[in-house]
């Protein structure tokens, strides 16, 4: 493998300040949402007392998920010492940081009462996994700037890899933790799994993978700078990977539940019910997100590059219809109050079958606005620092390209 060089994006044509500007633009309308909202109360969106985890939650969490995903790529050249990898770790290392930035701004713009986050960062109550999950973020952001430091930093590379270990440990455990606030939901069937830690940290594998792809081929392309298949079909290989592996878990995830009595009303809700979450998990979720992924990556259609990018595409919008199911679905599924019983004399939304949640266009805005900003500072991080290798080409970054 040749010596990488890093250089930083130009900025100079009509297309960066164009890309900029719309950026910028939705983020204005992103504040104004969140203005909106803020100035007027929760009752403009289409939450309410029974669904307090809107669409805004589904962005932030898919973010912060998607966020741990993307330094896989580092990981894997760092802790485990794929070279072909390597190159890689800056861009890596960016990504990851800009998508939980993106997901912890809408996320605390949701609140209601942003203000309040000080309370939350300044009183811990350390029996809760929400309290855990605000020093996994900014511990996850310190440990990250520091490897991407010590990776940039010539004098500080002797302290690489040890950086880039801690922060693989570090981000299994905060994907842990975003999926055991799931799972340590106990009142909730449809959250109430152990399993949900580890699948989330498969599908934040899946997802940050496939921003990481979509990023590569349509930055590279843009920048006018070479990509190489050797990489490509690395990376898609990969992807197809985690991909079955998200699969996997979702299948044990129901299969689990469907044996225990006591889920079978949510699984029927979910699997075959006649709200928006069925079509979604069926349609969005495995056929789209699953499936049709797996097939394109795994057959001719994979050596394309359009076909790689319509993949990790369908995944990013096969997680999005997850995460939704997950926390929508399992708010809209009725508490089960007292159990074996059936309760119908209270107005208090009692016997229902299944709590309705229609978004608005402000919590749209204000999700869009966390994508937003995630993208535009892995733009602006690319035209201030050099993260981004002047070629990917098989000669540069194949270790075996010179012997086939």
């Amino acid at each position: 493998m040749k010596k990488i060089h890093y250089q930083t994006l130009e900025g100079q044509s009509k297309g960066f300040y164009g890309l900029i500007f719309l950026l910028g633009a939705i983020i204005l309308v992103s504040l104004g949402a969140a203005y909106y909202m803020e100035h007027n109360g929760h009752w403009v969106t289409g939450m309410d007392n029974q669904i307090v985890w809107g669409l805004p939650h589904v962005f932030a969490i898919f973010l912060i998920v998607a966020a741990s995903g993307a330094l896989n790529v580092a990981s894997i050249g760092t802790v485990f010492n794929k070279a072909i990898y390597k190159p890689l770790g800056r861009l890596s290392g960016l990504l990851a940081i800009c998508l939980l930035v993106g997901g912890l701004i809408v996320l605390v713009l949701d609140l209601g009462r942003p203000d309040r986050l000080i309370v939350a960062m300044t009183k811990y109550n350390f029996k809760s996994i929400f309290a855990w999950n605000i020093i996994l973020y900014n511990g996850f952001i310190a440990l990250t700037a520091v490897y991407l430091w010590f990776m940039m930093e010539r004098k500080m590379n002797k302290y690489y890899k040890p950086a880039g270990i801690a922060a693989f440990v570090w981000r299994l455990i905060l994907t842990t933790g975003t999926g055991s606030i799931f799972g340590f939901l106990v009142a909730r069937n449809g959250y109430d799994a152990a399993i949900m830690a580890p699948m989330f940290i498969a599908m934040s594998f899946s997802f940050g993978l496939a921003i990481f792809l979509l990023l590569i081929l349509y930055g590279y392309k843009w920048a006018d700078r070479e990509v190489g298949d050797a990489l490509l079909n690395r990376l898609k290989n990969l992807l197809g990977v985690f991909i079955a592996g998200v699969l996997y878990f979702v299948i044990v995830y129901h299969l689990t539940n469907l044996y225990e009595a006591e889920h079978h009303g949510f699984e029927k809700f979910i699997l075959a019910g006649n709200s928006i979450h069925t079509p979604l998990f069926w349609i969005g979720q495995i056929l789209l997100g699953s499936l049709v992924p797996l097939a394109i990556l795994y057959s001719k259609l994979g050596r394309k590059r359009g076909m790689i990018a319509l993949a990790s595409a369908l995944v990013i919008l096969g997680g999005f219809a997850q995460i939704y199911v997950i926390v929508i679905g399992g708010q809209a599924y009725p508490l089960q109050i007292f159990p074996g019983y059936e309760v119908i004399n209270s107005s208090f939304s009692d016997g229902v079958a299944y709590h309705k949640y229609t978004p608005t266009i402000w919590e749209f805005l204000l999700g869009l606005g966390g994508v937003a900003i995630a993208l535009i500072a892995y733009v602006i991080g690319n035209r201030v620092l050099p993260f981004m290798p002047t070629s990917l080409a098989d000669e540069v970054v194949d270790p075996h390209a010179t012997a086939k």
